[in-house]
């Protein structure tokens, strides 16, 4: 059966994160024939403007039920008269949907309307912190760039909504043809690595928070061992107090805080420098370069090498 898939609409909606996908969906249909009913809905039938200022025309409002809503991002959320029709609107239809997907701060209505509550989730990584402080009782999975907990889908930033689509498509129509629309598209089947290493992780973490102090003096310091015991002294609070409060503020625990920090750390002296992998590990202290190794293939899905070669 032809699966109908809403794209939950509303002024200032970010167009590529909706674009991607429906890209996506719209090759799915040349290899499987009307596999895919692609509909633009929004919560008050009206003309609707993108973020970019592209209009998208009239949408139709509630002619569900549908098998998933779709719900992209954008600086259209900022406005609390938008958010609250879009989780209204989520609210009713997502009893008689299959499943449920944001791309990007889409997940903040998804949030909202609690249905996020003891998930697993992902959204992009410049929202991390504002959206785990907000929402704590979302399990936020800050370096995954599609996270699928049951029936809800949530996925990183604009251009991780390819990456959803072709989850999506592989789920319904299976690996063959998901392999098919990325060849089409000319992207990635599925990216190697999670989506921080799109991120400048030593800007992204210095928003003026409790920590920024501590953030200062860690970077200051990453050739120390840095363990939770040394932060929460610097921090002025007990190992156990400190470890809860800073993924509260961050979204993600101390360890992964400086994991991150050393691996942008040592990325920028991989680009920028002749220094050996050995010294770079070093000064980012990662202690050895096998360690530094397996971080970055675990991150960046290529040794520090191969990043080297790539980024020259």
């Amino acid at each position: 059966m032809t699966k109908r898939i809403a794209l939950v609409l509303f002024n200032g909606f970010q167009l590529q994160s909706i674009a991607g996908p429906l890209s996506a969906f719209e090759a799915a249909n040349g290899f499987v024939p009307d596999a895919y009913s692609l509909e633009p809905v929004t919560p008050h039938p009206a003309p609707v403007t993108s973020s970019a200022g592209i209009p998208v025309g009239t949408c139709r409002s509630r002619v569900g039920p549908f098998d998933t809503l779709l719900i992209p991002g954008g600086a259209g959320l900022q406005d609390s008269g938008v958010r609250g029709a879009m989780v209204a609107w989520v609210q009713a239809e997502c009893a008689a949907a299959r499943r449920l997907a944001s791309i990007c701060t889409g997940a903040y209505i998804a949030a909202e309307a609690g249905i996020l509550n003891g998930l697993r989730a992902t959204i992009h990584w410049d929202a991390i912190g504002a959206f785990s402080r907000r929402y704590p009782r979302v399990r936020l999975q800050p370096d995954e760039i599609v996270v699928r907990d049951g029936w809800v889908w949530t996925s990183a930033g604009v251009s991780a909504g390819i990456d959803l689509a072709l989850a999506l498509i592989e789920d319904d129509l299976g690996t063959a043809v998901s392999m098919r629309v990325a060849r089409q598209l000319v992207v990635p089947y599925r990216r190697t690595g999670g989506q921080l290493q799109y991120s400048s992780m030593l800007n992204a973490t210095d928003h003026g928070g409790r920590f920024s102090g501590l953030l200062e003096w860690m970077r200051d310091h990453l050739s120390e061992a840095l363990k939770v015991e040394d932060l929460a002294n610097v921090a002025g609070m007990s190992p156990r107090n400190f470890a809860r409060a800073f993924r509260l503020e961050t979204g993600i625990t101390p360890a992964k805080m400086v994991e991150y920090m050393r691996l942008e750390t040592a990325r920028l002296s991989l680009e920028t420098t002749r220094n050996s992998v050995e010294n770079v590990a070093e000064a980012a202290g990662f202690g050895d370069s096998e360690r530094m190794r397996r971080a970055f293939v675990k991150s960046f899905g290529k040794s520090p090498q191969a990043y080297r070669r790539l980024t020259r």
